[in-house]
């Protein structure tokens, strides 16, 4: 196996017994929340964030990793001769790319750092990281690795149902979907990350219909292609999402499923009731 290391940021929340097996370094993004700076998964932990959320009356925003703390990661890997391959949340919702290039703009000359715009955010960004560092298990070359992260967006998405459109107004990470805004309260959009950005699927009525026509989707998408890997994702719903996988489970038979809960930062743009079902096939 190959001696490549990966860098990922928190939004993936990739489970932490994977984190520990490839060794995966995590870079935290930052929640503002009124005067205090918060590590995402570091200094809030999701339960903390959303038992919060319930009685604030300043609402969180969110802030980029900075570059700073990219090369405090990135120093010990090139240190050591590593060859480092980060895979990173969308460019279209965060800026965090942009923290990782100045960041590898002040690394010594030779360091080999390659940098993958994932277009995606949590477990679609994890599945992404995934996928590269076990095609890094399984011996290939450092060129067919950084192949496979750039490949990988390909193969992997999700899609989500929230319960109101206003914490990605808000946030403005609403995307294509900001046409919907005005009809949010009539509404459960079904919503997916397309090419970067959240973008509308369906108008739905009712939060049930629209986790059920997400299977419908999800099944288009797929379309019959193997390997399955599958992640509910919740935002303080965890008995919905831990009833879509079971549905989920039942019809697509993965060879990977669990359940993450979504990131404080994503949590602070997608908003409570969040539930979304994260995708990889065929790789």
């Amino acid at each position: 196996m190959p001696r490549i290391a990966f860098v990922t940021d928190s939004t993936s929340y990739i489970p932490q017994d994977l984190i520990q097996k490839y060794d995966i370094k995590v870079a935290p993004q930052v929640l503002i929340w009124g005067n205090e700076q918060l590590l995402d998964g570091v200094d809030i932990t999701p339960d903390q964030f959303y038992a919060r959320l319930k009685t604030a009356e300043v609402m969180p925003t969110t802030s980029e990793v900075n570059a700073g703390t990219f090369k405090t990661i990135l120093d010990p890997l090139v240190a050591q001769g590593l060859p480092v391959v980060m895979v990173l949340i969308s460019s279209k919702l965060s800026g965090t790319i942009n923290s990782a290039q100045h960041a590898k703009e002040m690394l010594p000359a030779g360091a080999r750092v390659e940098i993958v715009d994932s277009e995606a955010t949590s477990m679609a960004l994890g599945f992404q990281v995934l996928a590269a560092a076990r095609t890094a298990e399984a011996g290939k070359s450092l060129d067919e690795v950084v192949r496979v992260a750039r490949k990988a967006k390909e193969h992997t998405g999700v899609f989500f149902v929230v319960d109101t459109l206003e914490f990605l107004h808000r946030g403005g990470r609403i995307g294509g979907a900001s046409k919907l805004f005005g009809t949010a309260l009539n509404i459960k959009p079904l919503l997916e990350l397309r090419d970067g950005r959240v973008e509308p699927v369906e108008r739905i009525r009712t939060k049930a219909k629209a986790l059920a026509r997400l299977l419908d989707v999800l099944e288009e998408r797929i379309g019959g292609r193997k390997p399955v890997r599958l992640c509910a994702i919740h935002a303080a719903a965890e008995d919905e999402a831990r009833a879509l996988l079971e549905k989920a489970e039942k019809r697509f038979g993965p060879v990977e499923s669990f359940i993450s809960p979504a990131s404080p930062v994503v949590g602070a743009q997608a908003g409570p009731g969040t539930v979304g079902m994260a995708f990889s096939f065929g790789v």
